[in-house]
């Protein structure tokens, strides 16, 4: 596998979660598209100006996005099953996602060493989605 790029979904916030997570790992949008900014496919005027594609990335990687419009909500749960694991270089920078990250959320782990070895923890954001922070001395 070549890569693996977690793709997550928002009731309308979208673009606030990105602008958080933007902030966070201290990078820019590599792609940002709103539904209004395509003449493809026809677009109900509430929903415009939702968050129709965005991008981050980190070297290879990246963490994309969208809206669901609110015609497809029925049965939508934002950050339903899904974690984001982020490896991180250092101890130091772990604390620092996991801090920033799970600012206005709910903790689930606080980060601590665990018996595998990895410096490790977990928790929901503020947007409904779920993350682990790991730090490998092993790596």
């Amino acid at each position: 596998m070549r890569q693996l790029n977690p793709y997550l979904n928002f009731p309308g916030t979208c673009e606030a979660a990105f602008n958080f997570y933007k902030a966070a790992f201290r990078t820019e949008f590599s792609y940002f598209s709103r539904m209004g900014d395509t003449d493809a496919i026809e677009v109900p005027e509430e929903d415009k100006n939702l968050v129709m594609h965005v991008s981050i990335s980190f070297g290879d990687n990246h963490l994309m996005g969208s809206d669901v419009p609110e015609s497809m909500r029925k049965d939508f749960v934002a950050g339903s099953s899904n974690y984001v694991c982020v490896s991180t270089e250092s101890r130091e920078e772990a604390d620092r996602l996991f801090s920033e990250l799970s600012a206005g959320g709910k903790v689930e782990m606080p980060m601590s060493d665990m018996f595998w070895g990895d410096y490790y923890g977990s928790f929901r954001d503020k947007f409904g989605t779920y993350w682990m922070i790991t730090y490998s001395k092993e790596q």
